[in-house]
């Protein structure tokens, strides 16, 4: 059912109209083929979140009973999570690579503002799919029990469901000095998933170590993002979020201001419990012309060596 999982999102990858920049813009995709990895509901790593992220972090059992379904014997091993990459176009990452504002590039924040409607639909349409093969499916990130989630003293934003981490533990990739995940078709993505009780085949991480697609962690000769960073937000001792919060905020205003403001589309969110509507266009510039934009770059390591 895997193969069958894979073929059927390629096909909403390539027909849906959500997927396509405005014809200002060329019309052309936002995303190319998706990856797809699954993992376990009963993984350890799944507990080890709690620690890591924050005890809010559900586990799939915990998300899946928060949506109102039944809880019953060896529920957790019986869970598998599908998830999604959503590569950006080689078109956007070129753009990001050539561009030398501090500012990303108009293409990129329109497609940015425009990949969640087509990543929600993509998520129905799964739930959809595998609803009609006779199992359960559930989008924790579109569900009633999603949260964000902010602290202060020192400042923290997080949410109960992390797309970054469930990709981790279904074993397609690992983080970066960024923070973003490294997969094999590189750091310049989206990410999101599912939960569901459909026998599917786990495929299992590489390892635990968190860091090991990553060129700084793996021989601490590349500090590329950190470089590219205009805010100073990535340091080698990691990603400072809240400066990394407030920049995008900046990116965001400059955008509005443009002639883009009439194309970007509104974005509902809760944060703390409150409903927020945004106009989300990112930033990325620490993922663009680095080693990791468009591939794994340890395995041309692997390979010269």
């Amino acid at each position: 059912m895997n193969e069958e999982i894979r073929l059927f999102l390629e096909g909403v990858f390539s027909t849906n109209e959500l997927n396509r920049l405005p014809e200002i813009f060329g019309g052309d995709r936002i995303f190319s083929s998706p990856l797809i990895g699954v993992s376990c509901g009963d993984d350890f790593i799944f507990g080890k979140f709690k620690e890591i992220i924050a005890p809010e972090h559900l586990t799939p059992s915990e998300m899946w009973t928060q949506n109102g379904l039944p809880h019953h014997k060896n529920l957790a091993e019986r869970l598998r999570i599908v998830s999604i990459v959503f590569p950006y176009v080689s078109r956007i990452r070129e753009e990001g690579e050539k561009n030398k504002e501090n500012v990303p590039p108009e293409i990129y924040c329109v497609a940015r503002n425009f990949a969640s409607p087509f990543m929600d639909a993509v998520l129905g349409e799964i739930v959809r799919f595998i609803q009609k093969k006779g199992y359960r499916a559930i989008s924790g990130m579109k569900s009633g029990a999603f949260q964000i989630l902010t602290k202060k003293a020192p400042f923290r934003i997080y949410s109960n469901w992390s797309e970054r981490h469930v990709a981790f533990a279904s074993g397609l990739g690992t983080f970066s000095l960024h923070e973003g995940l490294i997969t094999e078709a590189g750091c310049n993505i989206r990410l999101a998933s599912v939960i569901t009780d459909a026998p599917l085949e786990m495929t299992p991480r590489l390892g635990d170590e968190p860091y090991s697609n990553c060129l700084h962690f793996a021989d601490g000769t590349c500090v590329s993002c950190m470089v590219k960073c205009p805010a100073g937000a990535i340091t080698q001792e990691g990603h400072d979020k809240h400066k990394c919060l407030l920049y995008g905020r900046k990116v965001g205003e400059e955008m509005q201001a443009r002639s883009l403001k009439s194309l970007l589309k509104p974005h509902h969110r809760t944060v703390n419990g409150e409903t927020r509507i945004s106009y989300p266009v990112g930033c990325a510039l620490c993922q663009f012309g680095v080693p990791c934009t468009d591939k794994n770059p340890t395995h041309l390591e692997q390979e010269a060596g």
